[in-house]
């Protein structure tokens, strides 16, 4: 009776299954580990902290490198607050004769500031083959043999692991690797106008470079940077900068090693990819355990990490919504990180509604179907997502999407009546609020100037409208009519849309990169603006390199742009527009190249002064100068809309900070129990199959045994 026993025992086996663990992609969830779900679309090009200045690779550096600074996590508007420091910089102020002077200095009294920041004791490393060494006190993996490469695919076949004591030489060292020139970091040109000494540094290096002498960072120093002692260094910068203290937070200025580095400049690990780039080391709460950018990339909790806990206090409302129930204990809250390779939107909207991503993003595709609005244009979260106890955050995100107008083009460049006239009539025709309700359903706020709100600077309602653009009308804003923009292009001189002078149409040139269906839809709208002041808008596609190459030599005549905020100061904005910065003259982030000398003036006091009344007063100097002026039709303020399933704990989007995984709490046992719920599998289908089966073979099964029970008799 075997036959008859297994199918038994096959169908026993079926209904006991874990439902869970037969539908679910993660063989972590077998295991009472604290794990979130998440994705990437692009592999990370960069996780050198020196190299890397893009958001999908923020991901992972944000987690492993530790600045000195960091952003509270719940305080609005953004704090800095220590990490690995013991307090704020303490910042002392000089004279050309090396005298002191006192922080009320002005500006051009005070030659340079010294930057001084003492480190915590007792931070370590997470465990990293670079720091193992023999019992005497040799490197073990500094020098590696033939023998030892071969035996070698991933930074996890080293057998030794050890780690060290972070110290202030540390942070010293990579800011030298700045200056690398292997290295290539993209804040090297910017850092070496305000960092002293840092610009002649990278010249020496190159030069020792192109002469093939060895490069030797740790001996070879400069005046900017300096170890006072084991866990007190300085920065020394030009003149005044304050934003230096918000680069502080950035992973440019986490520590690194020199064993480290060392270690990775072997060629042998360098053939194999075994890299910085590819693996990463930190004192943060997780370090990088698994690393296939085809499949998928694994943090796990640093056995190594510090003292750090959760903060106990927040904002006004914060407690009220559960983000103080975790006040003061210890971090990170999260065992494990899973990033799953998701190329497409809809594979992975399909999984989170199934609960197997902790969070989401809601693309064009999915919004009807997560989101509803109300009858007074209030977004809600649909009867669908409420019923699964999906949670809606939405922030304006700190950056700006606008249309440029290059000033130095014959047409719609120039700073006379005519000019200002045809910028703003064309800013008054591009309806932002059309383009925001159609392209990004809604998500976006009209932008009135170049400061997004949450950074200082920024003013809403009456106080902070555009008057060129927009008419203030029963406590809001109107935009202006399209008969007074045709009126501002008569004024110009082109009537009709045609020159007054020639009578020839006036045609003007849209460069952009994009390409596709969305695009053309885009291009489509925008040629309408145009053609409500009788305007014809040629738009010119080309690849992105030939893009930037007439961006930078300032053949573009129209383009559109964004930014977003490295640091929340209206100086990281501002200097969009400042003169000196131009694209064309000196290949710096202002692309319009514009250029107004009491804007350039203003711009100089405002950048080094604190957020007070008088700053408050200058920027509103300067954006009334460029509101006339319009170098910019000001575009919008991008909304950012995240889902997050009821068993996310400790949910506040900040959008400054970078290692925010840290504070996050996911309740494991409710996300099993719903994931079941969800995802239990039909297995009748099965059990129907077998049983047919069954019944097709029984019958020659009982034949068989009957034949045989004859033989016997």
């Amino acid at each position: 009776m075997r036959f008859p026993l297994f199918i038994f025992v096959t169908l026993c086996c079926l209904t006991a299954c874990d439902f869970l663990i037969m539908n679910s992609p993660y063989s972590e969830q077998a295991t009472d580990e604290s794990t979130m779900y998440t994705s990437f679309s692009l592999r990370p090009k960069h996780l050198d902290p020196a190299r890397s200045y893009a958001s999908n690779e923020v991901s992972f550096t944000g987690q492993i490198y530790e600045p000195p600074l960091q952003y509270h996590y719940l305080k609005r508007p953004y704090q800095l607050i220590p990490l690995t420091a013991e307090s704020l910089p303490k910042v002392r102020y000089f004279n050309k004769k090396n005298i002191e002077v006192d922080a009320g200095e002005p500006v051009e009294n005070v030659a340079y500031s010294i930057y001084e920041i003492t480190i915590k004791p007792n931070i370590y490393y997470q465990p990293h083959p670079a720091f193992a060494k023999t019992k005497e006190q040799q490197f073990l993996y500094h020098q590696l043999t033939e023998k030892q490469l071969n035996e070698l695919s991933t930074l996890f076949d080293f057998k030794e692991n050890a780690t060290r004591e972070l110290i202030a030489e540390d942070y010293v060292y990579q800011i030298k690797r700045l200056a690398h020139p292997k290295v290539h970091s993209p804040i090297v040109g910017l850092m070496g106008e305000y960092i002293v000494g840092l610009a002649e540094y990278v010249n020496q290096l190159r030069q020792y470079q192109q002469q093939n002498k060895k490069i030797d960072l740790r001996a070879m120093s400069f005046d900017g940077v300096k170890v006072i002692d084991r866990y007190r260094y300085q920065i020394k910068v030009v003149g005044k900068y304050p934003q230096l203290k918000y680069w502080l937070a950035m992973p440019f200025f986490a520590p690194m090693p020199w064993e480290a580095d060392v270690f990775y400049k072997q060629q042998g690990l360098i053939d194999k990819n075994i890299s910085l780039d590819w693996y990463p080391i930190g004192t943060g709460p997780y370090y990088l355990t698994e690393n296939d950018p085809n499949r998928r990339m694994v943090l796990t909790k640093n056995p190594n990490y510090h003292q750090d806990h959760y903060p106990l206090e927040g904002d006004l409302g914060d407690k009220e919504q559960g983000l103080l129930d975790d006040a003061g204990k210890q971090l990170p809250l999260i065992d494990k990180v899973v990033f799953t390779l998701e190329k497409e939107t809809i594979p992975y909207w399909n999984k989170f509604l199934q609960g197997y991503y902790d969070i989401s993003g809601i693309s064009s595709d999915s919004f009807d179907q997560a989101i509803q609005m109300s009858s007074a244009g209030n977004f809600a979260l649909s009867e669908e997502m409420k019923q699964r106890g999906i949670n809606l955050k939405t922030a304006v995100e700190t950056s700006i999407f606008y249309t440029g107008f290059n000033m130095h083009d014959p047409i719609v460049g120039g700073y006379d009546e005519r000019a200002k006239k045809l910028r703003q009539a064309i800013s008054i025709a591009i309806d932002q609020e059309e383009y925001i309700s159609i392209f990004t359903n809604g998500r976006g706020i009209v932008a009135q100037g170049p400061i997004p709100p949450g950074i200082f600077g920024y003013k809403e309602g009456e106080q902070g409208y555009n008057s060129f653009v927009y008419n203030w009308l029963q406590g809001s804003t109107k935009r202006k009519s399209i008969k007074y923009a045709r009126q501002l292009l008569a004024e110009a001189g082109y009537s009709e849309g045609r020159d007054r002078i020639t009578g020839e149409p006036l045609i003007l040139y849209f460069d952009v990169t994009g390409s596709g269906p969305d695009s053309k839809a885009r291009f489509d709208w925008m040629r309408k603006q145009f053609q409500k002041l009788s305007i014809q808008l040629v738009i010119r596609e080309t690849d992105y390199n030939r893009f930037q190459d007439k961006m930078q030599t300032g053949q573009a005549q129209m383009y559109q742009w964004g930014w977003n905020a490295d640091y929340p100061d209206p100086e990281n904005f501002l200097f969009l527009l400042y003169g000196p910065n131009s694209k064309l003259v000196s290949g710096g982030q202002n692309t319009s190249n514009y250029q107004n000398d009491q804007f350039d003036h203003l711009f100089e006091q405002m950048k080094i002064m604190p957020d007070n009344e008088q700053r408050q007063k200058i920027i509103d100097e300067m954006l009334a100068i460029i509101r006339e002026d319009a170098p910019w039709v000001w575009g919008f303020h991008p909304k950012q809309f995240s889902l997050y399933h009821g068993w996310n704990k400790n949910v506040k989007p900040n959008l400054m900070a970078n290692n925010t995984t840290k504070y996050r709490r996911v309740d494991i046992e409710q996300r099993s129990k719903l994931q079941q719920t969800w995802n239990r599998p039909i297995l009748w289908p099965i059990i129907l199959f077998i049983f047919i089966g069954v019944l097709l073979v029984l019958p020659a099964w009982i034949s068989y045994q009957n034949k045989k029970q004859q033989k016997i008799n």
